[in-house]
């Protein structure tokens, strides 16, 4: 019976250590809701009038948001990073969008 507690509680471990997130890892729920914020804000680029949608790529890794790709004008380089900034759950915005010469 002990034994069988032992093993219990170290699989018990070993599944919440698998489950937490580090510096350079997420945990289970941070990509979950990473993921989620990914979707929203790609969405809000792809309807917001300024900017092209499809040009800008997202990335997100613990609620900072990484906007690459390309932009016509500075303006739609900063409209982007704006709508980004507006998405519930984002906490910064990495902006690495360039201005097409």
């Amino acid at each position: 019976m002990m034994r069988r507690r032992q093993f219990l509680a170290l699989a018990a471990a070993v599944t919440i250590v698998g489950c937490a997130g580090s510096k350079t890892r997420e945990s289970t729920g941070e990509y979950l809701d990473d993921a989620s914020i990914t979707t929203k804000v790609k969405t809000a680029l792809l309807r917001d009038e300024v900017v092209k949608g499809l040009d800008i790529q997202v990335e997100t890794f613990k609620g900072t948001v990484q906007l690459s790709g390309f932009a016509n004008t500075a303006g739609e380089k900063q409209r982007a990073e704006a709508v980004a900034q507006d998405v519930a759950g984002v906490r910064a915005v990495k902006n690495d969008i360039r201005v097409k010469k």
